[in-house]
């Protein structure tokens, strides 16, 4: 999957999203628009973060990061995810309740009603950029949200909540146009933000795993221990710790009880094609470390 492509054609989306949405929002007075308006602005800076993190993991190790820059997605995915879902959701949140409690009239509902039919179209065409490129590289929905790739899961949820938000903000702004009753656009945007807040908290727990230091997934783990222990020359496995270092880019150290009898030079050969063997099955583990025990 090409992320940079999914995250520069969320970043143009959102772009125009924030231009028309701020525009209509000043225009009408709606907070529901507004909060819409505040979520593109918002989902551009995090997918400006995501497409920066992405760019400096690519960055290749050094003498202080001897295992590369693969967490940097994770740091930025988490940054990103903090300001699009947790910071937007709170000022959308306060938004609404302020037009709630003190309702303001609404002018040019019809403007309204339909930016926020733009956004639901431009969030729907987001899912079908994710969904696309999963079909041209071979994987599958399910596949990237047991992945690591937190950046990705971050503009797929944010799709999927904007196309929650935005189909609120059409049913609230429409009940405003029949009703007059201003404010349930307070209520709307308040629903709004409940939900990227709520989304926010979700994907902020799962990003702090990674921050931490998570290992591979067990059934991945049973795999590769299965595939050591095949090797004819491998007595027993002893130890099998493993990190995600990024989405691409896994540690896995092994302590291997060899066969008695091998001299030096048939451990390392061992070693080596052990090493090979799991590098084939899995190309994420850039880095495997097997600390041989007699």
């Amino acid at each position: 999957m090409r992320p940079q492509v999914v995250i520069v054609a969320t970043l143009l989306l959102n772009f125009s999203l924030f231009i028309v949405n701020l525009w209509v929002a000043l225009l009408t007075g709606s907070r529901a628009v507004l909060a819409q308006a505040i979520y593109a602005v918002t989902d551009l800076v995090g997918s400006a973060l995501l497409l920066g993190g992405l760019f400096l993991s690519r960055r290749p190790p050094d003498h202080e990061h001897p295992f590369g820059f693969g967490k940097e997605r994770f740091f930025w995915a988490f940054v990103s995810i903090v300001v699009t879902f947790t910071a937007t959701g709170i000022v959308a949140l306060v938004t609404g309740i302020d037009q709630l409690y003190a309702p303001n009239p609404i002018d040019h509902i019809a403007d309204g009603l339909v930016v926020i039919a733009l956004s639901l179209g431009a969030a729907v065409a987001g899912v079908y950029v994710t969904l696309h490129e999963l079909r041209i590289s071979g994987e599958t929905l399910a596949g990237l949200l047991e992945s690591a790739s937190q950046g990705l899961k971050s503009i797929f949820y944010q799709d999927l909540v904007s196309i929650a938000g935005a189909s609120v903000a059409f049913v609230g702004l429409l009940w405003v146009y029949r009703t007059h009753d201003y404010a349930i656009d307070g209520a709307t945007a308040a629903v709004e933000g409940i939900l990227l807040v709520v989304a926010g908290f979700v994907l902020t727990a799962e990003s702090r795993a990674y921050l931490i230091g998570r290992a591979l997934k067990p059934a991945v783990a049973r795999e590769m221990l299965a595939i050591v222990e095949r090797h004819p020359q491998v007595s027993k496995v002893r130890s099998l710790q493993s990190m995600q270092l990024g989405p691409d880019d896994a540690l896995l150290a092994l302590r291997i009880n060899f066969r008695d009898g091998m001299t030096t030079d048939q451990i390392e050969a061992t070693i080596d094609q052990v090493t090979l063997s799991l590098r084939t099955a899995y190309p994420v583990l850039r880095h495997i470390v097997i600390e041989p025990e007699s």
